[in-house]
């Protein structure tokens, strides 16, 4: 099937979503640092806010895609499966006796139950039967074998279509690292994606979806900070000049703090020329120009305003922008709570969460259409619905 994302606000027809399971089970007071997330999510009512997304997303004609579903199919196919329970078992920490143990355990199960001990980890108590060895023996009883995935919750970032391409993506954050295993075995094994080149790998340097926006057709802007480095946005505006899939990037330095830990924390388009955009950084943000010289090698300018930058590589006049919140209390509340990272499903149509009530009136008031979802639980990972989404297929204005 033919796959193709050109910008962020072209109509959405096909996402790829990751329903959160077992994984945010596993999330307790003494790992969850550790495994990235704020506070430990009520799972039920994740789960309902998550249905209540991809619901809205359905009723807009978009086609949803599991990432649990697709992982499942994929692990029928022999060479993704030998894959995948390599790279499970890779881990030095194991040993020889654990890993031994461990693999056997693996080969033995069903494409299902595979696909969630993959999402959701392999505990201690749960290696049957008792392997020996002293790895084994001096773990603690609730010490993960094979850690949990509750990050998978966000697709967006270990995986970036560009054009009929994709990225799969190289994440900066240890306890996120086997996310683009799993990603990489859908794309190269998955009858649906039979044929689609991959343009990026988990071997080259820290790139992550959320730091790469699609502004238009041609146009990249990719946030470096704390999970995107300089070299990983180096390295991907070569690989998209090589293959006349862009021709400028934008590389834009934002704060490495977890507030910020992406350019679509801050920043996301809601229609062809507009952004919801936390104010606190709209005339301070910079970005460093590169576009492709005669031989494809990257050329870099600046740095100057990121606005301006934006919208001479757009070829628009300007860029409008529409504020988080109103003033800058509310600006700072809402810009954590993800009142920047909305969803566009068409130009001027976007997902959003309720919570963000005066940044949602603002885009209103813009002649934007928000989509207001729930996500009081699923927001403890610091994401919104641009982090839990990947698009797989937006329609062109002209196609």
């Amino acid at each position: 099937m033919a796959h193709y994302v050109d910008s962020e606000v072209s109509r959405l027809t096909t996402v790829m979503l990751h329903r959160p399971g077992p994984e945010l089970a596993r999330l307790t007071p003494r790992n969850n640092d550790s495994l990235l997330f704020d506070g430990i999510p009520w799972v039920g009512r994740a789960q309902e806010e998550h249905d209540g997304f991809a619901a809205a997303l359905r009723e807009r004609g978009v086609e949803v895609l599991y990432l649990g579903d697709l992982l499942t199919e994929t692990l029928a196919v022999a060479s993704a499966r030998a894959d995948l329970i390599d790279d499970a078992v890779n881990s030095p920490r194991l040993g020889d006796a654990l890993r031994t143990s461990v693999r056997s355990y693996l080969e033995d199960q069903d494409p299902q139950h595979l696909a969630t001990v993959l999402m959701a980890g392999l505990a201690h108590e749960e290696v049957k039967p008792d392997p020996g060895g002293l790895v084994y023996r001096m773990m603690d009883t609730h010490d993960f074998v094979i850690d949990p995935l509750p990050n998978l919750l966000f697709t967006r970032d270990s995986s970036v279509w560009i054009r009929d391409r994709v990225a799969v993506t190289s994440l900066a954050m240890p306890a996120r690292s086997r996310e683009t295993a799993l990603t990489r075995a859908i794309y190269r094994h998955h009858p649906r994606f039979a044929g689609t080149e991959l343009i990026y790998s988990p071997a080259l340097e820290n790139v992550e979806g959320g730091d790469v926006l699609l502004l238009a057709p041609g146009v990249l802007a990719i946030g470096v900070g704390e999970r995107t480095t300089p070299a990983g946005a180096e390295r991907l505006a070569r690989r998209v000049f090589a293959d006349d899939l862009a021709h400028t990037v934008l590389a834009v330095p934002i704060a490495q703090e977890r507030a910020t830990m992406h350019l679509d924390t801050v920043c996301t388009m809601v229609d062809v020329d507009a952004v919801v955009m936390y104010p606190n950084v709209a005339d301070s943000l910079q970005a460093f120009t590169v576009t492709a010289g005669p031989d494809r090698r990257p050329q870099v300018a600046g740095p100057t305003p990121f606005l301006a930058a934006a919208a001479d590589a757009m070829g628009i006049e300007r860029l409008r922008i529409i504020d988080t919140g109103l003033d800058p209390v509310t600006a700072e509340r809402e810009q954590w709570d993800d009142g920047n990272n909305t969803l566009a499903l068409a130009p001027r149509l976007c997902v959003a969460y309720e919570r963000n009530v005066e940044t949602n009136a603002q885009l209103e008031r813009a002649g934007i259409e928000v989509i207001a979802i729930g996500g009081s639980e699923l927001g403890s990972g610091r994401g919104g619905p641009r982090c839990m989404s990947c698009p797989i297929e937006r329609v062109s204005a002209g196609a």
